[in-house]
């Protein structure tokens, strides 16, 4: 099965547009070896917000605080905090069924727009991209060969 995405509809980006609690997630130098290349974010999408909170919080023991700013679409958005933590590691957002249900990773780069332009040299697409907005990282939602969306993004 393959899912189509929209800027849109991808409420990650929305959030990481907004800046709002990202600076607190990944507070460093987009330079720094030890964070480049490796997933710094991950978000859960579903249509029952509730529900995944009530699964995902008794499975793994996360816990879940609302982002204090909505999606431009009015949307919410939830943060998950691993068990013990304060920081936030990912997101759980309500699609009111826009999108199907979905997970997805993101990886910090030292480059958006080089790690683009070397997606498409080994066959991937770029989905969404956003360099240089006003507020917010620069981002990306990449397509890799065999289909599967992810993204990434370097914080400002």
């Amino acid at each position: 099965m393959t899912l189509s995405f929209t800027q849109e509809s991808i409420s990650v980006f929305e959030f990481l547009r907004k800046g709002a609690q990202m600076a607190d997630v990944v507070n460093a130098d987009p330079v720094d070896a030890d964070l480049v290349n490796k997933v710094a974010w991950f978000e859960v999408a579903t249509d029952d917000p509730d529900a995944a909170q009530r699964f995902y919080g008794e499975l793994f023991g996360w816990s879940f605080t609302a982002d204090p700013a909505p999606g431009a679409d009015g949307s919410e958005y939830r943060l998950i905090h691993y068990q013990g933590e304060q920081v936030p590691s990912g997101g759980l957002a309500g699609t009111a069924g826009a999108t199907p249900g979905h997970a997805i990773f993101t990886v910090q780069v030292a480059d958006v727009a080089a790690t683009c332009a070397e997606v498409e040299r080994l066959g991937g697409k770029v989905r969404a991209k956003v360099v240089g907005a006003e507020q917010g990282p620069d981002f990306a939602y990449l397509i890799d060969t065999s289909g599967v969306v992810f993204g990434i993004f370097t914080p400002r």
